[in-house]
């Protein structure tokens, strides 16, 4: 059972991310202690709802025993498409197990058994680990996030294009983190998603020719669905990724590319106990913050 008022330890809890679970965490009467790898950001951290702050490192075991020192819950989410996220993953079990941690949240990927895609199946020894200790677990199997939406979105404003590199007819589920953030944070404050693996979707899978009809229609005016190749849109993304890390994410994309992304909103709706956010509903919220600053 969980602790009524836990003291959880949210692993980048400064990141796009694992930075909406620790609100979330709040807003259910958890203290939150933040594991960041820079003390320039400690202030980001609490100004986020932390009340403690951990520096350390994933590579460094005694750093994660210090940081989950008296933790009733732990929060992890991996560095993405690092070559070594397995082994920090499992790193973080066995240290949350050996300081006594009694709830452990991971957030995993939709199809983690895809064994192609290496960034989805490094999250598997990492479950696997969990199911070897006596530690309370949730597992949370996201789909795309639509965040990654949001970081292309000032191109759209300027550009009057949304590209990816895969077919514009490909259909992808996606969800809003917002929402991931809230399982999270119910699953480390209550006890009624204890050792369960939960797809966690929006309605539908929307294709990019549905996602720019849904922001020519929010903007009020048309939006092009472009067909760049991985190099073409690599090179204006700007990702902070090294070669090797290129080369995972275009192995995501060639996958999308064949079979899209299956995925079902029947899980997440049943633990939000309401409609999970929509894609619609994100766009618009994309346009009024853009007319918002214009």
């Amino acid at each position: 059972m969980q602790a009524s008022n836990p003291t959880v330890l949210v692993v980048g809890a400064t990141g796009r991310f694992a930075g909406l679970v620790v609100p979330e965490l709040v807003r259910r009467n958890a203290k939150v202690r933040a594991l960041i790898r820079v003390p320039a950001d400690a202030g980001k951290a609490r100004q986020a709802g932390a009340s403690e702050v951990a520096i350390g490192d994933l590579r460094d075991r005694q750093s994660l025993e210090a940081a989950l020192e008296g933790m009733d819950g732990l929060f992890h989410i991996g560095p993405a498409f690092a070559p070594d996220e397995a082994a920090m993953g499992v790193a973080m079990v066995e240290s949350a197990a050996k300081a006594g941690v009694r709830k452990f949240v991971f957030s995993s990927v939709i199809q983690p058994t895809n064994a192609k895609l290496k960034n989805h199946a490094s999250k598997v020894p990492v479950e696997d680990a969990l199911f070897s200790t006596n530690m309370d677990y949730t597992i949370l199997h996201p789909a795309n996030f639509m965040q990654n939406i949001a970081a292309a979105w000032p191109s759209v404003v300027e550009h009057g294009v949304f590209s990816e590199p895969f077919p514009k007819t490909a259909k992808v589920a996606r969800v809003d983190y917002r929402d991931v953030a809230e399982v999270a944070a119910i699953a480390l404050t209550e006890a009624r998603l204890s050792y369960a693996s939960l797809e966690l979707c929006a309605d539908g899978m929307h294709s990019r020719v549905e996602i720019v009809s849904m922001m020519a229609e929010e903007l009020g005016r048309p939006i092009d669905a472009e067909e760049p190749t991985f190099e073409e849109w690599a090179a204006k993304a700007g990702l902070p990724y090294s070669d090797r890390q290129m080369q995972i994410l275009a192995k995501v994309h060639d996958h999308y590319a064949k079979y899209g992304l299956g995925g079902n909103s029947l899980t997440l709706r049943a633990v939000l106990g309401r409609e999970p956010r929509s894609l619609r509903g994100f766009i618009r919220e994309l346009a009024r913050q853009a007319a918002d600053a214009a």
